[in-house]
């Protein structure tokens, strides 16, 4: 701002030094001029904008004049403008901040703290986050989170408690699994039937169990003994398995999820929505894999099809687990300007992976 004021006062000295080799009748013209341009101004624009260097040059040009002088004059500032200007310097410069009564206010990191166990904890109180923020050393009084709770518009624990929708079915997405068979035909005319096993609805997790051209019961039973024996210890937390009424699932087939402790839900007749993720997963996998390929054979679908469970696992990302692969990472590097970027082939340049490299 004192910068700008110098420029201001410099850049009226200059002009007056242009005034100088001027006769006294063109300066009287000059001022007429003015005086009838400030005139209409002044019925156009009742309270002209001034800043601060505007106003510091008027108030020392003004003070140069008499009494009678500025009577005469027209101007856009009076006496009581000159006053008022001056005031509120004065109050600016005595003007210090005023601590609020009270004790502080809570910081910012306690505060997300407090919301973040009242939304991950719907049964907690306040005393009970209270007590929890205690042992991780924040001295807080329990009216506090109370506050913070109120203003947050989180309700007490007993309206907090029961659980949305969304936390009822995540939960229950963690214990079910889902089987189902799709085919493929092959560039003889021939048919192949694979078999498949969503592991966990909640991530999405393909399992590849066996690709055969007669679909028996019996081998139905045997690659699902196969599947359960790769799944080793995540079978610990499925509790429901989803099926079709395809024949081919025997009673034998149901036996072997039910000795690992899993129930065998059935869907319902000609029902595909019943059963939408492995829909899902079908669709995904003719899209994107075999139906742009021709396949030879039994070992050519299987090799395939492992490579692209294995690109929809590990890479691919997923809108429902926020553009992460099943088996990815549990965060995202930024990129930066120093980060390039590597790209990985499979199937022959079907697919295509991308990295960062340092």
């Amino acid at each position: 701002m004192t910068f700008r004021l110098l420029y201001l006062i410099f850049a009226r000295l200059c002009g007056w030094l242009t005034l100088l080799p001027h006769s006294d009748d063109v300066k009287n013209t000059e001022i007429l001029v003015l005086r009838h341009q400030i005139a209409v101004l002044q019925r156009q624009v009742r309270s002209p904008r001034l800043t601060w260097a505007d106003r510091a040059i008027l108030a020392a040009l003004t003070r140069r004049l008499s009494t009678a002088r500025r009577r005469q004059l027209s101007l856009i500032i009076t006496p009581r403008t000159l006053l008022r200007w001056h005031a509120e310097l004065v109050r600016r410069h005595w003007t210090y901040r005023h601590r609020q009564p009270g004790r502080p206010r809570t910081g910012p990191a306690i505060r997300r703290l407090v919301l973040e166990m009242a939304r991950d904890n719907p049964a907690w109180g306040y005393r009970r986050i209270c007590g929890e923020l205690t042992g991780l050393g924040h001295k807080i009084a329990p009216s506090t989170v109370w506050e913070i709770l109120k203003e947050a518009g989180i309700d007490p624990a007993p309206r907090r408690a029961a659980a949305s929708w969304k936390q009822f079915l995540s939960v229950q997405a963690k214990t079910i699994a889902a089987v189902d068979f799709f085919h493929v035909d092959t560039v003889f005319l021939g048919r192949l039937y694979v078999l498949f096993v969503i592991e966990q609805h909640h991530r999405r997790r393909v399992h590849l169990a066996g690709v055969t051209a007669h679909p028996t019961a019996a081998w139905t039973v045997q690659q699902a003994r196969n599947t359960l024996m790769d799944f080793g210890e995540r079978t610990d937390g499925l509790k429901f398995l989803i099926r079709d009424l395809d024949a081919k699932y025997a009673d034998a087939f149901d036996a072997v999820f039910t000795a690992a402790g899993m129930r065998v839900i059935t869907t319902p007749v000609r029902a595909p929505r019943a059963n939408a993720i492995c829909e899902r997963w079908i669709g995904s996998a003719r899209r994107e894999c075999t139906d742009r390929l021709l396949i030879a054979g039994r070992r050519h679908l299987h090799h395939t099809l492992s490579e692209y469970v294995v690109h929809y696992n590990t890479h691919r990302p997923h809108r429902t687990l926020g553009q992460r692969p099943p088996d990815g990472k549990s965060h995202i590097t930024p990129a930066g300007d120093n980060i390039r970027v590597l790209r990985r082939d499979r199937l022959g340049g079907l697919l295509h992976e991308y990295s960062q490299v340092a």
